[in-house]
């Protein structure tokens, strides 16, 4: 597990040192659950080795810069104060490395003004994001292809997230650290961060192509519970029986309640994040299958086809200049 935060002056401390918290417990107690099967390993990147003065009045030293190459997981944006554009304009190395981290399948995570650094680097155009609350006018007239959110604290675009304060970046670690370590050792740590402030993260986060605004939260957590599970090989009637249903009411009661069946959302959602990972990764064909579920790679391509009405090669050639295009 490879946790990368960005540094930049003018930044506040919290947005990088919360979520590095939080993490720290989430792999300690991963460990003592014998979850974990390598240590996290995180590092600190700047535009240069020079210590980062941040508004607490602490200076944070970074260990490398950002001709550094390698692939984080997950990468960290930090929330700066007041006016971000001389911190911008300071930082221009780093929106290249940003790409080239997004290309390679890492998550993007950034909070309040630091959502500027994913807008400059036109990864956020025709998608959803979420910016400080004080900051929506002018980010609306700089980035004007970015779809603003402003009712919401959090937005998921793919692997892009943005959050508009620090307390909703905990709520999106929260939400990275089940991902990554499963649901018991998230619940964990937002019950020692968070537990008294915390909404459940679907609760309030834009979510492109939301699917689960209807009022059967047993429906609700089931479709939450594929999606986190994509990749394993599923069966109807066993998800039926984990939730306590027969698969004929799982039927119909997810019907009603999304208007498909659970074979069909199921699919849908595959589909979905296969394409995501086409537009975002440089797996291969055959990776992105298994990641979704898929043990061969013909039926896959197949049923992407028949979604998409194009082969997964043809459209990850057909996408990748547009999407991998800094401004």
């Amino acid at each position: 597990m490879r946790l990368g935060f960005v540094l930049a002056g003018n930044m506040l401390a919290a947005g990088t040192l919360l979520p590095l918290e939080m993490w720290r417990a989430a792999e300690s107690t991963a460990c003592g659950r014998g979850a974990a099967e390598s240590p996290l390993r995180t590092t600190l990147f700047a535009v240069n080795l020079i210590p980062v003065p941040t508004q607490a009045g602490i200076s944070i030293t970074p260990e490398l810069n950002f001709a550094d190459s390698r692939v984080m997981d997950v990468v960290y944006l930090p929330a700066l104060w007041r006016n971000p554009r001389p911190v911008i304009r300071r930082n221009g190395p780093m929106f290249d490395w940003l790409v080239h981290q997004f290309e390679n399948g890492a998550m993007l995570a950034a909070v309040g003004t630091g959502c500027c650094f994913l807008a400059e680097t036109g990864l956020l155009d025709g998608k959803s994001a979420t910016t400080h609350w004080h900051y929506f006018e002018r980010f609306a007239q700089d980035y004007p292809k970015v779809m603003l959110k402003r009712d919401f604290f959090i937005t998921q675009a793919g692997s892009i997230f943005c959050a508009a304060s620090v307390n909703a970046l905990a709520d999106v670690t929260v939400h990275l650290v089940e991902h990554f370590y499963g649901r018991g050792v998230a619940r964990h740590v937002e019950r020692n961060f968070s537990h008294e402030i915390r909404r459940p993260y679907e609760k309030y986060r834009y979510l492109e192509g939301d699917d689960l605004q209807h009022t059967d939260e047993l429906i609700i957590e089931i479709q939450l519970w594929m999606q986190r599970h994509l990749n394993e090989g599923m069966e109807i009637p066993n998800i039926a029986a984990k939730f306590g249903l027969s698969a004929r009411t799982l039927g119909r009661r997810f019907c009603a309640a999304t208007g498909r069946s659970p074979l069909s959302y199921l699919q849908e959602q595959r589909m979905r994040t296969a394409k995501e990972l086409l537009e975002s990764t440089n797996l291969t064909i055959g990776e992105v299958a298994f990641r979704v579920g898929y043990q061969d790679q013909g039926h896959f391509a197949r049923l992407f086809a028949r979604s998409h009405a194009v082969n997964p090669s043809d459209y990850r050639k057909t996408v990748r200049a547009k999407v991998f295009s800094a401004a």
